[in-house]
C-alpha cells in the first residue's frame, strides 16, 4: 500500500480517513476505505457528500491533508525532550508557514547554509471549528482530527538567529500526513520516528505535558483558530541531524506512516 496508509480494518465505526489528493489534474478529498478512495463534496468540514466516484489509493498524487490559514506548533512538551530544562508553565508556541508544507512522499530539501537540520516526528491536530477564546472542553469539540508531521528544524539557525522564521519556516520544513483520522482516541495513541528503518524515536501521547484541547484553548485566547489551521503538538526523546539520502519515517497507529525522503544542497555542511 503507497505512502504507509494503514487500512480502516477493525478500526472504530467513528473513525473516519480523510485524504486529498490529485488525479487526472484534478484535487480532490475523499474517504479512505481501505485501498479505495470514495470522492466527496463539500469540502473536510463541509457536507461532506460522496460523490459516488471511487479511485484506487495506487492511482492518487497524495497532498497535504488539509489547507491551513496558519501553522502553529508547540515545543518542549514532553518531558523526555527536555533533558536538563525546566518543564514549561504554559505551552511554547511557535509558528511555521504554510509555504513550509511538504505532501506525503515528497522531498525534505536541506537549503543551502544550513549546518544542522534535525527530524521532529510529532501528532498534529486539524481544527475543524472557530476556535476564540474557547475552554479546554470546548477546545476537544473544535478539533476535527489528527494527522502525522514532522516539524523539521535547523538547530543552528534556532539557536543563533534572532527568529526562527528559517530555522522552522523552510520550503518542505513541514510534511504533513498522510491522512486525518477523525474519532482517534489520542490518550491510547503513540508515535515512532524511523530514519532508514531504524527507529530513533518513541513516545506515547498521553506523555504530552499540555493536551491537545489544552493547547488549543491556550493558542485560541490569543489568535483566532480556524477550520483547517493545524498544532503540531510537540515531538518526544531526542533527535539528531538529517544527511542527504535519508528515508524518514513517522508512524502514528490508526493514522498511517508519513515517509519523506531527504535531499541536501551541496553547500550544506
Amino acid at each position: 500500500m503507497k505512502i504507509g496508509i494503514l487500512p480502516n480494518h477493525g478500526e472504530r465505526r467513528t473513525r473516519m480517513k480523510y485524504i486529498r489528493y490529485r488525479y487526472e489534474g484534478k484535487t480532490s478529498y475523499g474517504v479512505l476505505d481501505g485501498k479505495s478512495i470514495k470522492e466527496i463534496d463539500g469540502g473536510l468540514f463541509g457536507d461532506k457528500l460522496e460523490t459516488g466516484v471511487s479511485i484506487e489509493l495506487d492511482s492518487v498524487e497524495l497532498l497535504w491533508p488539509c489547507e491551513p490559514s496558519k501553522i502553529l506548533a508547540v515545543g518542549l512538551n514532553y518531558k523526555s525532550h527536555l533533558g536538563d530544562r525546566p518543564a514549561p508553565q504554559r505551552p511554547e508556541i511557535f509558528i511555521k508557514p504554510p509555504s513550509a508544507l511538504l505532501e506525503p512522499g515528497g522531498k525534505i530539501r536541506i537549503p543551502d547554509g544550513a549546518q544542522d537540520a534535525h527530524y521532529e516526528g510529532e501528532l498534529v491536530l486539524v481544527v475543524g471549528k472557530e476556535a476564540q477564546r474557547v475552554s479546554p472542553p470546548e477546545a476537544a469539540g473544535c478539533i476535527f482530527g489528527f494527522t502525522c508531521g514532522n516539524d523539521v528544524s535547523e538547530r543552528y539557525w534556532q539557536k543563533n538567529d534572532l527568529q526562527w522564521w528559517r530555522a522552522k519556516g523552510c520550503d518542505t520544513f513541514a510534511p504533513l500526513g498522510p491522512a486525518i483520522v477523525a474519532g482517534f482516541d489520542w490518550t491510547q495513541g503513540r508515535i515512532e520516528t524511523r530514519i532508514n528503518g531504524s527507529v530513533v524515536q518513541s513516545g506515547e501521547f498521553k506523555e504530552l505535558l499540555f493536551n491537545p484541547p489544552f493547547i488549543v484553548s491556550y493558542a485560541s485566547q490569543h489568535m483566532t483558530l480556524l477550520p483547517g489551521d493545524i498544532i503540531y503538538t510537540g515531538t518526544p526523546g531526542h533527535t539528531k541531524m538529517l544527511k542527504d539520502g535519508d528515508q524518514v519515517e513517522v508512524e502514528i497507529p490508526g493514522i498511517g506512516i508519513l515517509r519523506n525522503a531527504v535531499v541536501a544542497s551541496k553547500e550544506s555542511t
